[in-house]
């Protein structure tokens, strides 16, 4: 029998949950969900990819949770279990030693926060628990030179947070957080079928449409498709014809966000560092930032050269990827 666990690295995400683990690489991509039951909910009945194909389809005796909210602990307790399920996924339970664990979070997590998650990855197996910020970890993933003395800019769009930094000498010189990513595009577009076309659809719905038509400008050649749901005036299915125009108008509001983010941190940027940033461009890593057009969009309202990460959804986890290779890196 082994006597210690591999080191480990987690890309914690409000959507989904990615485990890196040393010399095997990325060895689970999963949905971060768990269904339990809804009168014993120590009770789990499905995790990750089995969770989410019952999501909407389950009987009322179960519940499907998704334990983080806002890149942020919502369920202290659930989000113990999952975190349990995907440590013995990723590693088996054949070991004396427990492992170090790795765990990506929103830049800015104020203490409190900070404490409650790092003792629910103790409780799912952890022997020592190292935090890293995921813009931090984003720009490993990238490929860029974050331990040099030059000045990178990284906008990590996630399902729940936009995370933007600017960073130096390996650290972080000026960030900031906000709670809207991809999870808040699928809700306006939602409220805007809602009020403008009186149509209810699911957040599933709502993601395929943001897929096919949303983009962050205006398209030139508008393209429409068909979108089902419950007619809200009659409750009963109904059929509208929803347009590329509309999609745009829809996610207006999150996007102007991002942008207010971008603007912030490099108000706050050292000039030096702003030099840097408009040589090598701002980098855009997180699975919202495939949102069509989007670097166009923050180029030409901002006026900075705006690059797209190659595998901007894995670029995090290839980030702690890097690190959990190098731990001495991070440990004290």
């Amino acid at each position: 029998m082994p006597l210690s666990a591999p080191d480990i690295g987690i890309d914690l995400g409000t959507s989904n949950t990615s485990v890196y683990v040393r010399n095997r690489g990325i060895v689970i991509s999963e949905p971060t969900m768990v269904v339990v039951d809804r009168d014993n909910r120590q009770t789990v009945r499905a995790v990750g990819d089995e969770a989410r194909f019952l999501y909407g389809r389950s009987p009322e005796s179960l519940l499907a949770v998704s334990p983080l909210r806002n890149g942020q602990v919502a369920d202290f307790d659930m989000t113990e279990l999952m975190l349990k399920y995907f440590v013995r996924k990723a590693i088996g339970v054949n070991f004396i030693g427990r492992p170090r664990i790795l765990v990506s979070v929103p830049c800015g997590l104020d203490d409190v926060k900070r404490k409650a998650l790092t003792e629910a990855v103790r409780l799912a197996g952890a022997k020592h628990v190292f935090l890293i910020e995921k813009p931090f970890a984003g720009a490993i993933g990238t490929g860029l030179p974050v331990y040099d003395p030059l000045g990178s800019m990284v906008v990590d769009i996630g399902a729940g947070t936009t995370d933007v930094a600017v960073i130096s000498l390996g650290g972080l010189v000026v960030s900031q957080s906000i709670p809207v990513g991809g999870d808040r595009m699928d809700e306006t577009l939602m409220n805007y079928m809602k009020r403008e076309c009186n149509i209810i659809v699911g957040k599933q719905t709502s993601e395929n449409v943001k897929k096919d038509l949303a983009s962050a400008v205006p398209l030139e050649n508008p393209r429409n498709i068909l979108v089902r749901g419950i007619n809200q005036l009659n409750t009963s299915a109904g059929t509208i014809r929803f347009n590329s125009l509309q999609a745009y108008e829809a996610v207006r509001e999150p996007c102007e966000a991002i942008i207010k983010a971008i603007r912030w941190v490099l108000e706050r940027t050292p000039p030096e560092l702003c030099a840097d940033i408009m040589r090598s461009g701002l980098h855009l890593t997180g699975g919202g930032s495939l949102l069509f057009a989007l670097d166009r969009f923050i180029s030409e309202r901002l006026n900075i050269p705006v690059l797209l990460a190659r595998d901007p959804q894995d670029c995090c986890i290839l980030g702690m990827g890097y690190l959990t290779e190098n731990i001495q890196l991070v440990t004290p």
